[in-house]
């Protein structure tokens, strides 16, 4: 597995994907964070969004990560195209639901100790669709907010 010191960069080409350790790397830290999913209490809210086997979301998470990092395609190739916000407003989103989705992938990335940098990184670069999707579905749940 290839991970990229501070003199790369991250965001060009496939760059985030190589340096997450390509598919490979996407099969660990998805199963690193489904894994803080299961077991921290600041998660119970969003795990129990998911179905009890997390089988399928475990292959769906690598796939969509993959071309969202700059790999291949394999979400759309396997699935067809997705609105990640779109696909997630039929549930109540808060902010503490958006930040626990991220603390379980922040935990996931040090568990696997990337370099800081790409952690930093790639925690950015998450918040973004994280906000999104909240966004989403406080609109889509105007009465909860």
């Amino acid at each position: 597995m290839q991970i990229f010191t501070k003199d790369q960069s991250y965001g060009h080409g496939d760059s985030t994907y190589k340096a997450v350790g390509e598919y490979a790397g996407l099969v660990k830290l998805v199963d690193h964070f489904y894994d803080a999913m299961d077991s921290l209490p600041q998660a119970a809210k969003i795990r129990a969004m998911h179905r009890s086997d997390l089988t399928n979301s475990r292959i769906k998470l690598v796939h969509f990560l993959s071309g969202w990092m700059g790999g291949p395609q394999i979400y759309a190739e396997k699935f067809g195209g997705i609105d990640i916000p779109q696909a997630h407003a039929h549930l109540l989103i808060d902010e503490s639901d958006r930040d626990a989705w991220l603390g379980c992938m922040k935990i996931a990335l040090s568990e696997l100790d990337y370099p800081q940098d790409f952690q930093d990184y790639l925690m950015a670069q998450l918040f973004r669709p994280a906000e999104r999707i909240r966004q989403v579905s406080q609109e889509n749940h105007p009465s909860a907010s």
